[in-house]
């Protein structure tokens, strides 16, 4: 009977240091996440494509829901080269309460949130463009995160602020 309970008890301990192991681990793939997007989108506001290409792999997939698929990380600055030479000006908020951070095994993590845009014309003052929801899929590649994968959508009226 006493070696029932104390197997019982070594159980449950052991149970409970793995789940706090866990927990810290989920815990530091959410702040390397976070981290990753605040510095990829901070390139993205101030325009540095020097910086912001170091945040996606070759192989690059970009869904958006009204743009249509573009594939490959050269054709991503592209556009970005583009949308960054048209005379406004476009930043990017994350909405923090709405970011999720799940790791894919052996692989690197999957983050879900919410964004808002705002842009600014030349000569006026900065407006919101809308609110808009994303899945990026993030590869840690060689000690760096590098997004594979992004699905950008609800980029239609009801979405939109």
């Amino acid at each position: 009977m006493i070696r029932n309970i104390f197997s019982v008890l070594i159980l449950v301990l052991f149970s409970s240091i793995l789940c706090s192991a866990q927990q810290a681990d989920q815990k530091k793939l959410f702040k390397e996440i976070e981290k990753a997007d605040s510095l990829l989108f901070s390139a993205f506001n101030n325009c540095d494509s020097v910086n912001y290409k170091n945040y996606f792999t070759e192989d690059l997939e970009f869904y958006h829901d009204l743009g249509g698929l573009t594939v490959g990380l050269a054709n991503e600055l592209k556009s970005f080269r583009e949308m960054c030479h048209r005379g406004s000006h476009i930043r990017r908020e994350l909405i923090k309460s709405s970011l999720e951070v799940h790791p894919l095994k052996g692989y690197g993590a999957v983050e879900i949130g919410v964004h808002r845009f705002y842009h600014t014309n030349k000569g006026q003052q900065e407006k919101i463009s809308g609110t808009y929801k994303f899945v990026q899929v993030w590869k840690l590649e060689d000690g760096h995160w590098k997004i594979a994968r992004v699905i950008s959508y609800g980029h239609d009226e009801v979405h939109n602020n």
